[in-house]
């Protein structure tokens, strides 16, 4: 067996590893053997790819380049991925989804250098007795505009996870105006590079799609970043397939398709549970539609300490809670973990209300409350847990907000009208913890703290929840 068709076969059998790799990531008990398949599949991927450079004579300098860029990648990957907390996974992803834009982007301008710069060149003659130049040009220009837009729209969207830059979202004259124009100038450069391929087009397509990817995820604001992840995730994939066309890769088509098609999916599902337009997001700036409600005065809000919540907690029969990203900024996993155990020990029923965008990142409050040892059937999607509010005796609300902000249901004027919620206030006692009474991720005001069957236990969520335990 020659080692190109060795290669071909080794790609199959990393595709298939990847495939297991999601169909495992999609399920708590199975997520660990996922992570080990795609794992296996990248490694597969790189002993395969480094052999087929070998059979087709890289050169010793190609190679060291190679092997050192392997290991630099390799060290600060594992730097980040042990050194990481939990709540900064939402930026690192964002991170990363630039390095695939930028290596699509690079990929283009080789691909470009290497054919349509050298018209006269062997491998533009090759591609011409084909009859694939056309296409050719079509991948290089596409792949680079796709890897651009995912370039800085993920640096946007990192910069405003790690509060590098504000939250709040870009409102341009004219934005949707700026949207469309770029993407038909982008449609008309296509055509013209496609006939007649030239530098100044590409570099003009390079500079368009830059300024598009910044502008798409700056007009989007804070409270709509976890599906911003999920869409630049998408966006990852569809530039990895872009360059695998470009390489004549069917590895990197593949998992580009699945990748690109995974977060596609994912970001409608949660558009569906926000309330959302799945075009609008693709387009950016959805988060901003509604219009902003007017400040109002709720009235006072009503406080109580550990030792009022542990008695609540006695005299329960059910108790539900809903974790947001303060409970991960606090680390509170563990002690709600112990509680919760502690709390069913004692004969009362507990569940934990999960919101789809709960936190900065699409599932991690079910990892945190993995880590922490809490039983994979009491943890429940929102739909699941809505109905039973009601029949609840007390509901503890952990470091979450804008997910379980009446206004959405109740006020057509909020910037998030219509988004679904927790039905958290129809429960018969309602505990949210908060440091202060500052509005949430999305800058909205939230009048769950002033409604009367609401009590705020203010401080740090581990603090408090260790405080409750000592008093149980």
């Amino acid at each position: 067996m020659s080692i190109e068709t060795a290669a071909q076969a080794a790609y199959i059998v990393s595709a298939l590893l990847f495939i297991l790799a999601l169909a495992g990531l999609s399920r708590h008990e199975t997520a660990k053997s996922g992570n080990t398949f795609g794992m296996a599949g990248m490694a597969v991927a790189l002993v395969a790819t480094i052999a087929l450079a070998i059979d087709r004579g890289i050169t010793s300098t190609g190679l060291g380049l190679l092997a050192a860029a392997m290991v630099i990648g390799a060290l600060i990957g594992l730097q980040r991925a042990r050194s990481v907390e939990m709540t900064g996974m939402p930026e690192l992803i964002a991170i990363l989804h630039s390095f695939v834009g930028l290596a699509a982007v690079l990929v283009g301008w080789n691909g470009y250098l290497l054919v349509e710069h050298a018209l006269n060149g062997p491998e533009a003659q090759l591609l011409d007795a084909q009859g694939t130049l056309g296409i050719h040009h079509a991948e290089v220009f596409i792949g680079v505009f796709i890897g651009a837009v995912t370039f800085t729209g993920s640096i946007v969207a990192y910069l405003k996870l790690s509060a590098r830059i504000s939250s709040s979202p870009l409102v341009l004259p004219g934005k949707n105006l700026i949207n469309i124009g770029a993407l038909l100038a982008f449609a008309v450069l296509t055509v013209r590079f496609v006939i007649s391929p030239a530098m100044w087009m590409l570099v003009a397509v390079t500079i368009i799609a830059l300024l598009l990817g910044w502008h798409l995820v700056a007009s989007i604001g804070g409270g709509d970043m976890p599906v911003v992840v999920s869409m630049l995730n998408s966006y990852s994939g569809w530039a990895a397939a872009a360059s695998g066309f470009l390489l004549e890769n069917d590895l990197l088509i593949i998992v580009g398709a699945l990748v690109g098609s995974s977060g596609a999916y994912l970001s409608y599902i949660m558009c569906k549970a926000m309330n959302r337009s799945f075009v609008s997001v693709i387009a950016g700036g959805f988060g901003i539609e509604a219009p902003s409600g007017e400040d109002k005065d709720y009235g006072d809000h009503r406080e109580i300490n550990a030792e009022g919540v542990a008695e609540l907690l006695r005299n329960a029969n059910s108790v539900i809670i809903t974790p947001g990203y303060g409970m991960a900024v606090a680390q509170a996993q563990y002690g709600v973990a112990e509680l919760t155990r502690k709390l069913r020990d004692a004969g009362v029923e507990v569940r934990f209300g999960i919101h789809p965008v709960a936190g900065r990142l699409p599932g991690h409050m079910n990892v945190l409350l993995a880590e922490a040892k809490v039983p994979y059937d009491i943890v429940m999607e929102m739909d699941e847990v809505n109905d039973d509010f009601s029949d609840t005796s007390v509901v503890l609300v952990i470091g979450a907000n804008d997910t379980v902000n009446p206004a959405a249901a109740e006020e057509p004027s909020s910037p998030i009208a219509g988004m679904p919620v927790l039905h958290v206030w129809e429960a018969e006692n309602v505990i949210v913890f908060k440091r202060s009474m500052a509005s949430g991720y999305a800058g909205v005001q939230n009048p769950l703290f002033f409604k009367e069957n609401s009590a705020m236990l203010f401080g740090d969520a581990k603090d408090r929840v260790e405080d409750i335990l000592r008093a149980l």
